[in-house]
């Protein structure tokens, strides 16, 4: 019942990815489609297609407040959301404008599904203790080859372009099934618990005249004999289910209750996260021309190229999902220096036999970096400031997916498509850097990065380490002060302000 409580299962998650990466798989094998379909030059096709950051960017800032305000049932709707708005662009995509506004609309939902789907296998990974985040992560890069490769078959059958989106909107309704079971399964948890807690409250204040050494053990999690704090003597599996069974958020009549985030912490982590999305849209977005241009593949070889890359990060991703956030600073260090070791040997490289080999080491580094800190934001953010959290990282991140091909293009001018790619190598060594450091600065403290009002510094659900009660000094009157100063005799209470 546990899992239950904590907000999702880790198989929703999946299933969540799964749509997403296939909708991205599907869009991807058949921008060629759209595009004649529209009529377009491939400079109109380019500007079209800067719409889709135009709606994602602001849509991933204003997504996290709601998912935190209604729960994973935003999740569930934007999955659908994204399927319908795929299918539009396949059928009403007729010339540039058109596009334009569908592309618009397009990236608003992706970008509003990508920070709901990540709160939530947030959320997962948080209460199951399992890794998967990195999973889910897996499971996205798989669905997006087999879109790609179904969306390959769809067209060798002269089927219309709108057939393979229409499957992609019948699974994304799919997933928010599942993920609308799981947040009406919490909404009643969180209302059951919501009325325990009313109810454990009222009978605390009714002992207090019968036993004030009990009521202050209550208020302070001491026990008033032992002096003892069964807090920093549990069991981690206990811990876990005693987690999940608050649900790790403000939950108030069933309704969850906002908490103010840290905002530096997030910075750093979306300031990695865009570094390495950078790299790995580099190689995604560059991969097939330059097997075409650097090393003369012919067009099926080339466009193998982004399928092998996506096909080694899939794989890396399960094998490493182990890992989890546990050791974030090794693994993103290991990963960006594998990234720029795969990187510089595409650089100088000029046949297909050495610049595929280098994509794949290039795609194994970069595919741990991105739900590594994912996985270090679930460990620091409890649920009720989730969706923000995760808002802050995915919207700084995606600036970095966004610049990625540019800076590509930019270096390709300049230096050509070898020395391009050594600029790429260059981010990836940069991340390398800065990784430890950065991260250390960001959670070195050990402290969270949300708390309730009236507990700074401590993040939601979370007793202080003293046993203080939230929103009361420490040196407070009261049974539970006194019970404090009895097991801790050498502490001068603060004066009450």
């Amino acid at each position: 019942m546990a899992g239950r409580q904590s907000g999702i299962r880790a198989r929703t998650a999946y299933a969540g990815f799964g749509a997403f990466g296939a909708f991205w798989g599907v869009w991807g094998a058949s921008v060629p489609a759209i595009r004649d379909q529209a009529g377009l030059t491939d400079g109109q096709l380019g500007t079209a297609l800067l719409f889709v950051g135009a709606g994602a960017l602001p849509a991933m800032l204003l997504t996290g407040r709601a998912v935190d305000r209604r729960g994973l049932r935003v999740a569930a709707l934007l999955l659908v959301g994204l399927g319908t708005a795929g299918t539009l662009v396949a059928v009403a995509s007729r010339d540039v404008w058109s596009l334009s506004a569908g592309l618009a609309l397009l990236g608003a939902a992706s970008g509003a599904a990508d920070v709901a789907i990540n709160a939530a296998a947030g959320a997962a990974e948080r209460g199951s203790g399992r890794p998967v985040i990195t999973r889910a992560h897996g499971t996205f890069s798989t669905m997006v080859v087999a879109g790609s490769l179904a969306t390959g078959l769809s067209s060798a059958l002269g089927l219309p372009v709108v057939v393979p989106f229409m499957l992609v909107a019948g699974a994304a309704i799919g997933a928010a099934l599942s993920i609308e079971a799981d947040g009406r399964a919490v909404t009643a948890d969180a209302r059951t618990v919501a009325a325990d807690a009313r109810a454990t409250g009222a009978g605390v204040a009714a002992d207090a005249r019968a036993d004030p050494d009990a009521a202050g053990a209550a208020r302070t999690g001491r026990d008033a004999r032992t002096c003892r704090d069964p807090q920093f003597d549990r069991d981690p599996k206990a811990d876990r289910a005693d987690r999940a069974a608050e649900g790790d958020m403000g939950v108030q009549g069933g309704r969850r209750q906002g908490y103010p985030v840290r905002l530096f912490p997030l910075l750093v982590i979306g300031g990695l996260g865009a570094l390495a999305f950078a790299t790995e849209n580099a190689h995604q977005s560059w991969g097939a021309v330059y097997l075409s241009d650097v090393a003369g593949a012919g067009p099926a070889l080339a466009s193998a190229g982004p399928a092998v890359f996506a096909a080694v990060v899939a794989l890396t991703r399960f094998c490493a999902g182990a890992i989890g956030s546990r050791h974030a600073a090794t693994v993103l260090v290991c990963g960006s220096v594998t990234a720029a070791a795969g990187t510089m040997l595409v650089s100088v490289a000029t046949t297909v036999q050495v610049v595929l080999p280098g994509l794949a080491l290039a795609a194994a580094g970069t595919a741990v970096l991105f739900p590594t800190l994912m996985g270090v934001v679930a460990a620091h953010v409890g649920e009720a400031a989730r969706g923000r959290a995760t808002s802050v990282v995915t919207t700084v991140a995606y600036l970095g997916f966004l610049a990625g091909p540019v800076y590509v293009g930019h270096w390709a001018g300049v230096t050509g498509l070898p020395g391009a790619m050594t600029a790429v190598a260059a981010l990836a060594a940069v991340l390398a850097v800065l990784a430890w450091p950065l991260l250390r600065s960001a959670v070195g403290t050990g402290s969270p990065w949300d708390a309730p009002p009236g507990r700074p510094g401590r993040a939601g659900g979370e007793r202080d380490p003293a046993g203080s009660e939230p929103g009361r000094p420490e040196g407070d009157s009261g049974h539970a002060g006194n019970l404090r100063q009895r097991c801790d005799p050498g502490r001068t209470p603060a004066p009450r302000i």
